[in-house]
């Protein structure tokens, strides 16, 4: 087989661009600086205890103590055996973060415009806009590292499904398989869902396709293939993927328990989460322009320090010293004004790009416009949300899984990737001699027509077209009177003109490359060059807005996020097992897991039975899942915001023996039982366990005692002694699935009891109880992923030796 350096060169030359570009936007990294990401922050917060575990015994920890009064850590950040594909994930992304997953971004996306033909230049174009993409570098500024991962490996997997389609089944297949392997190790189920919906419009395109073509047989080998592929992606994943099924039941994902709510009306049943909850952040419709111009919508809830602006004229105007203007500035998140609780920036796609978007629709035929326009015209209207309520609870009520994500707008990303795709196809088409030149210059006239038209519209008559007011405008107003929140809309109106000027501008300037290249005076690679140029001084230009060089700082403020108070350190004094409650983080922060076993913590996807003893209590002012979790310490502060420890007398401890059994038909009955009892004396227990017991009363003696004597994360030690049998409540979350009770060394069974605590019949005399955490779930798929793993290496051997044969048999 004979290898050319040449043919390879260029594509060497681009990958090293890419690593030079992606270490000089986030250049900090060069002299060991890392980014400050609040997300990342928090999940530091709630994996502390995971990441000691690990670096201080080699081993891994599956379930932690520290967030949510005890849950796994499957979500977590939980590493599991055999797992290749991490390993080789981590073998690709080799710069420092977050420059590996820029560089994800590029490579990923130039490797799916080689897939589709197109040469280096334009896929190194390509790749370029995609990965500036302002969505895709504001994520990174705030830490929602597991969505970029994900979203970052999408253009891999399309390159594997396009290359099975075009009769490259081999390749074809390891490719999909290896790909997609990635996109789940990546860890972001809904990014991953939302690929799948892409996926299915593709498909449906090529479907249309092949039968106008009478190639179903190869549709549905290329379709078979792909299911396989996809399968063995996941079977190298199987630990992770059944861990987080697992969980998942468990979690506010899952289907409640509950048929009423907190105030007695009857719960609807829903298999998810809650229809406002999903819609929490839906894309206002007149958003989308926000593609297009990047500040229409005010940019984001904290727009960069503007000393000419007129909020600044404002605070100055009313006696505002120099020095804490900026500051002030920088409290309120006052710009954005659109249907969103906030934003960090504008999910800005480039005027370039857009206008390039626009020029595909008329140039690009077949089935790739339709599928690249499809999936952008399906990732809008589900963006929505609530402000396009029918379309959204269709899908819902009827779409599968659809209902166990939210935040709607982040299906966005499915047109962050598709818009770019199409945009260069466009360029390319443009640009190519065989269309014929009357169609190209009607297809620039049309589109300079539609997207200039409209950046022009906006910028003549945005006074009449939008109000530049805000969702919390009135309480402002009401605050700090009018004057105030009309500085704010001037500004708000100032940063739409500027930056439509801008679109227009660039535009105009795209246009023209495109008509002069068309009339002879420029050539192919200068127009590649000078939109290039365009598109990435246009992106960068607004990235540069919300994530720059302030947002790094030395690299071990950010491995040690937070640091102790002096009511930690009181606390910490105590060695004892217990959990504690800080009021000012409440219960959605994980700063307390930093430091302690909390009952709080930061994750979308939280225990579901907490969350209900929450709702049903602790919001209500009462004490009970505090109490019940053995909450012993609670933080607090004075009138002078100074913090103050409070010990709670009704925490109950760790474990404790009742007198009393209280049997309940269903879950409604147990959680609202515990408002009537002694959880100390009584024991609210369903009519499905009450069968293990043959009893319902306790009688206490003067030798009973329990005690916890040995405590880490997966495993629990108790000693206890009593004259006769007795019923043992343990303050522990009840997951049934991994938690292995023994008495003595022999399997026990335990059982659910005050809707969220561990039950177990502890017979007379003195005994050990052991509680171990051994989750079935990451044995049995740890075993899967090793065959698949073994599996696929096998296969992409066996494909690389076929192809060394085959390039030799055609040489001679």
């Amino acid at each position: 087989m004979t290898f050319s350096f040449k043919k390879i060169l260029p594509h060497l030359a681009v990958v090293l661009v890419f690593i030079v570009t992606a270490l000089l936007y986030f250049s900090p990294v060069l002299s060991g600086k890392k980014m400050y990401q609040s997300d990342i922050q928090q999940y530091r917060g709630m994996a502390k205890e995971l990441m000691d575990h690990r670096e201080q015994t080699g081993e891994e920890l599956y379930w932690t103590d520290a967030a949510f009064g005890g849950m796994p850590t499957y979500q977590l950040g939980a590493k599991y055996p055999h797992n290749w594909i991490k390993s080789l994930d981590l073998g690709i992304r080799f710069l420092p973060r977050p420059a590996d997953y820029l560089f994800l971004y590029f490579i990923g996306f130039y490797i799916l415009l080689l897939i589709l033909k197109l040469d280096w230049r334009y896929a190194g174009l390509g790749a370029l806009a995609f990965g500036f993409s302002s969505y895709l570098i504001i994520i990174l500024g705030v830490g929602h590292n597991a969505k970029a991962h994900a979203i970052a490996y999408m253009p891999l997997v399309l390159s594997g499904i396009l290359l099975t389609f075009r009769k490259k089944y081999i390749w074809g297949f390891l490719l999909t398989a290896v790909a997609m392997a990635l996109e789940i190790v990546a860890n972001h189920v809904q990014m991953t869902y939302y690929l799948m919906l892409l996926v299915i419009v593709l498909g449906i395109a090529y479907f249309i396709d092949a039968i106008r073509k009478k190639e179903l047989p190869h549709f549905f080998k290329s379709v078979g293939i792909l299911v396989l592929a996809v399968g063995l992606a996941i079977g190298s994943n199987a630990a992770s993927l059944m861990a987080t099924s697992e969980y998942s039941n468990f979690s506010t994902r899952g289907t409640s328990e509950l048929t009423i709510n907190p105030d007695g009306t009857p719960k609807e049943a829903v298999a998810g989460l809650d229809k406002a909850y999903i819609n929490q952040y839906s894309y206002g419709i007149s958003e989308t322009l926000n593609l297009f111009i990047a500040g229409l919508y005010g940019g984001s809830n904290s727009e960069p320090y503007d000393k000419d602006s007129a909020f600044t004229e404002f605070l100055m105007r009313q006696g505002v010293p120099p020095a804490q203007v900026e500051s002030i500035f920088g409290q309120f998140g006052l710009y954005y004004w659109g249907s969103q609780p906030g934003v960090s920036g504008p999910a800005y796609l480039g005027a370039v790009v857009v206008f390039l978007f626009v020029l595909g629709l008329f140039l690009v035929r077949g089935r790739i416009k339709w599928w690249l326009a499809g999936g952008t015209v399906l990732a809008l209207l589900l963006s929505y949300g609530g402000n396009l309520a029918w379309f959204t609870d269709l899908w819902i009520d009827y779409f599968p899984l659809y209902n166990k994500f939210r935040a709607v707008t982040s299906i966005q990303v499915i047109a962050e990737l598709c818009v770019p795709v199409l945009a260069i196809f466009g360029l390319y088409k443009v640009l190519q001699k065989t269309e014929p030149l009357d169609r190209k210059l009607n297809a620039l006239k049309w589109t300079t027509g539609i997207t200039g038209g409209l950046a022009l519209i906006i910028l003549l008559f945005n006074g009449s077209l939008f109000s530049f007011a805000g969702g919390n405008d009135a309480y402002y107003i009401q605050n700090f009177g009018m004057e105030f929140i009309t500085a704010v809309k001037e500004d708000r109106k100032a940063l739409l003109v500027s930056d439509t000027i801008k679109t227009l501008v660039l535009i105009l300037i795209t246009a023209g490359l495109i008509w002069f290249y068309l009339k002879d005076k420029l050539k192919e690679t200068q127009v590649i060059i000078a939109v290039a140029a365009l598109i990435v001084f246009d992106l960068v230009n607004v990235d540069r807005r919300y994530v720059n060089t302030e947002n790094f700082m030395s690299a071990r403020l950010v491995e040690q996020p937070f640091q102790p108070t002096q009511a930690d350190k009181e606390i910490l004094k105590d060695t004892t097992r217990y959990r504690v409650y800080e009021q000012s983080v409440g219960l959605n922060g994980a700063r307390t897991s930093y430091f302690h076993n909390s009952i709080g913590g930061y994750h979308g996807a939280k225990p579901a039975r907490l969350q209900d003893l929450i709702e049903f209590y602790l919001y209500e002012g009462n004490l009970v899942p505090l109490n019940l979790l053995n909450t012993k310490y609670i933080i607090t502060q004075n009138e002078e915001g100074q913090e103050q420890v409070q010990i709670n007398p009704q925490a109950a401890g760790n474990a404790w023996f009742v007198q009393n059994l209280k049997i309940v038909p269903d879950a409604d009955a147990e959680i609202l039982a515990l408002d009537s009892i002694n959880v100390r004396q009584t024991a609210v227990i369903q009519q499905e366990f009450a069968s293990l017991l043959e009893r319902n009363v306790f009688p206490e003696d003067s030798t009973q005692s329990i005690k916890l004597v040995e405590h880490r994360g997966d495993y629990l030690k108790y000693q206890s002694q009593a004259s006769g049998d007795k019923l043992a409540v343990f303050s522990e979350v009840y997951y049934p699935n991994g938690w292995q009770a023994y008495i003595d060394g022999k399997p026990t069974e335990h059982f659910k009891v005050d809707y969220i605590l561990r039950g177990m019949k502890v017979p007379a005399g003195k005994h050990t109880i052991e509680f171990k955490f051994e989750p079935q779930v990451v044995r049995t798929g740890s075993t899967i992923s090793l065959a698949s793993n073994v599996i696929l290496v096998v296969l992409l051997l066996g494909a690389l030796a076929f192809s060394i044969k085959r390039s030799r048999e055609t040489e001679a």
